[in-house]
This record gives C-alpha cells, structure tokens and sequence, in this order.
C-alpha cells in the first residue's frame, strides 16, 4: 500500500490537485501552515470589507469630487484573486460619482516582465477590459521624482499613477524573502517604482554584503526594505489599500481595506499568525511545493533547506509553471554569461545531498536562479524522482511536505 500526499498546482490555470505516491513505508510529516484550510470569503463578506475600510471614510465619501482615478493591482507572481474584489470597489466609486471614464488599471510589474491580455483577463475579468483601460507599468521610461526615504532611497514612480488624485491598491499579503512580508506599500515600490529605484530598494545593505539581498521570509524587524516601502506609500499619497490573506488553494480567506497604514497593520497582524508553520527537523527528504509563486518557485526553498537532516537528505522543489519562471530585469538570468544587475542565485547548503527540479513544464534556464552545482537536477517525472529516492533511501525515510513552501514560514 502507498503513500498518497495531496497539493495544490495550477494556480493560473484551472486550479488541479497534483497526487504523488510514495512508498508505504516512508514517513510523511504533512506541514501545514496555520491557516491552510480557512473557508473562502464569500461575496458578502469582501463586499463589507471594502464598504467599511479601517482609518478612513467609505470610498463612496473618500472619492466624492476626485477627477482621475487609478486601481493597482499586483502581477501573475502574486495569487491574489483581484477580479472577486474590483467589482465592489467599483461599485464604490460609482456611488461616488465616478464614471468609466475616469478610471484606469495599471499593473505594478515592478522590474517583471509585462502582462499579456491573458493575464489581465485572469486577474481583473472580461469585464473590466470591456470597460476600462488596462496598462503594464514601465519601469525603463515615465516616471517622475517625488521625494526619497529616510534611507536615502529615491523614488520616482509612474508618472499616470501621479497625476491621478485618487489611488486604490489591491493585493495580498503572504511572506517575502525580502520584505518579510509582501502585500501593503509593495504595490507602489517596487510596483511602480522606476528601474533605478527598485535597484536601489533591492540592494545589499549592512554588513552581510550581496548575501543581505534576501532577508528571510518574515523577518520584520530592522528590515531595512520594509522602511523603505512603509514611507513610500505616504510620499507617493497612495489612499487606499486593499489586502487579501489566502489559503492553501490561493482563496481569499480575509480581507484588509483602508488607508495603507492602518490596513496594512491589521493584514500584517492576521498573517503572521496565519502563514506560520511548525518547523520539521532531521529530514531524509523535504517535498517543497510552489503554487501561489510557482513562476518565483526558489521561494520555496527558504522552508525547506532547514528541515533537512545535518546529515545530509535530499530536497524536491516543485515548481510546475506552465509560464516558466518570471522574467524578472533586475536578478533574472538573460543568457547563459549575462544576468541583471542583482542576480539571483541561491545556494545549495552543505548537507542537502541533491536539490531536484520536479517541473512538468521544463525550462532550463530557470535553473539559473540557482548556483552552478551537479546537486541540482532537473526532473519532469515524478516516477522517475520516486527511483532516484528509492535508490538513496530504500523502503525507510523521514519525509517533511510543504504544501504551500513559496508562502510558509517558521517563526
């Protein structure tokens, strides 16, 4: 008798189960974070959220008078499912007075690669293309100054975003390797922050040299991007923030809406107990499962490289993007000698004895995001994982899973 371990995949397209057997014997510790199996929020409930937003007035009140409005929503490397959300906050700004005509929708790529019709229509709904002008922001050319952080950070931004007098956002909240925690003022910088600026974001800083470019999922405190984003969010005068916890199938569960500060402290304070996980230890074998951020997958890894025994076990990363891996101008790989300027390449710990790629949608050049070692190797069949394990194993393992690994993260 096998083994069967259930995760969720596809989270662009059409939402599938994805089964893998495992040999009866292995031991399979299933790690779940906390929230993963919290109900989706129903109509009526995201409906009340935006209705009443915390530290402002009803957006119907907010946006009496404004003359042009933008609506920001995060990219394909985010879960966040916008077009549930869009249509009650356009029912907002309809009872405001607003019309059609005032409003446009602007993705905050940041230094990804720009969206395709496709993509928008996955995001926001037919609807909204019918009805609005949808754009990708250009982080190369028209953006404006406005100002710079304590930090000294500079920031010029989209030069449509500022000239509208009213900005909604719309994202989600789930850890960042760098951020800590994404979701909040991440939909301005770096969404729509110019090439140089999110450069600057993005750079080393302290005493850890290059290696501080990743903080670590969840870690808040001293981080100095975090500050950086949190100010930025008041010298761009973004006025209202929209931000979605989610559970293990990408569903909103929660909804934060308000003005940036104090919905954003609220979300942040519901998702750090919401995507927290027990910590498994001394592993033969870590099953690390990308979904929200399957086209970002080496997010996953930040889990599970800990769990794996000191002495020595093998990780599996799934990463099945039929999309590939994000294009990403700033740490993305663009030939096999050339990269952006911070590219990004984790390593592989000592005691991890191979890291395999389990991909059914293979795409070599994403193996880039990772350093140049013979650990790594490049899968498209689960059975043929199943005999590498097999080999290195035999009939006992201790097995951790980490059905959401890309959003997870221990304390």
């Amino acid at each position: 008798m096998n083994n069967v371990i259930t995760l969720p995949q596809l989270a662009w397209h059409g939402v599938k189960e994805l089964k893998l057997l495992l040999p009866a014997d292995w031991q399979a510790e299933v790690c779940n974070m906390a929230g993963y199996n919290r109900p989706r929020l129903k109509a009526a409930g995201i409906k009340k959220a935006v209705g009443s937003p915390l530290g402002m007035a009803p957006l119907r009140e907010y946006a009496r008078g404004r003359k042009e409005v933008v609506i920001l929503f995060d990219d394909m490397t985010r879960v966040t499912r916008a077009s549930e959300i869009v249509p009650h906050v356009l029912a907002e700004l309809s009872a405001a007075g607003i019309t059609d005509n005032q409003v446009r929708f602007i993705a905050t790529n940041g230094c990804h690669g720009a969206m395709n019709r496709a993509d928008f229509i996955k995001k926001l709904g037919e609807d909204v293309l019918r009805r609005f002008p949808v754009y990708n922001h250009n982080p190369f050319d028209n953006c404006v100054y406005v100002g710079a952080t304590s930090s000294g950070t500079r920031l010029n931004i989209n030069a449509e975003v500022m000239k509208c007098d009213l900005k909604i956002g719309i994202g989600s909240v789930v850890p960042h390797i760098m951020a800590g925690f994404g979701g909040g003022g991440k939909i301005v910088l770096p969404g729509v922050a110019a090439y140089e600026t999110v450069l600057a974001l993005h750079s080393p800083r302290g005493a850890k040299g290059r290696d501080s470019t990743v903080s670590g999922m969840g870690v808040l405190d001293a981080n100095p991007r975090r500050r950086d984003i949190d100010e930025a969010v008041d010298i761009v005068g973004l006025d209202m923030k929209i931000d979605a916890l989610v559970n293990t199938w990408g569903e909103t569960v929660a909804l934060f809406a308000g003005s940036p500060r104090p919905a954003y402290a609220a979300a942040l304070e519901a998702a750090k107990s919401h995507y927290l996980t027990p910590a498994a230890l001394d592993k033969d074998i870590v099953i690390a499962n990308s979904f929200a951020k399957a086209n970002e997958a080496v997010s996953g890894l930040l889990i599970a490289f800990p769990s794996v025994s000191r002495n020595g076990g093998d990780v599996i990363l799934i990463s099945n993007a039929p999309e590939g891996q994000a294009t990403h101008y700033l740490m993305g790989p663009f030939g096999n000698t050339i990269a952006g300027k911070l590219q990004l390449q984790m390593k592989v710990p000592q005691n991890v004895n191979r890291l395999i790629i389990y991909n059914e949608y293979p795409e070599l050049a994403g193996r880039r995001y990772l350093e140049d070692t013979d650990k790594v190797i490049m899968l498209d069949k689960w059975d043929d994982v199943l005999a590498l394990l097999k080999k290195a194993r035999g009939s006992q393992a201790k097995m951790a899973v980490y059905p959401n690994a890309d959003i997870q993260y221990t304390a």
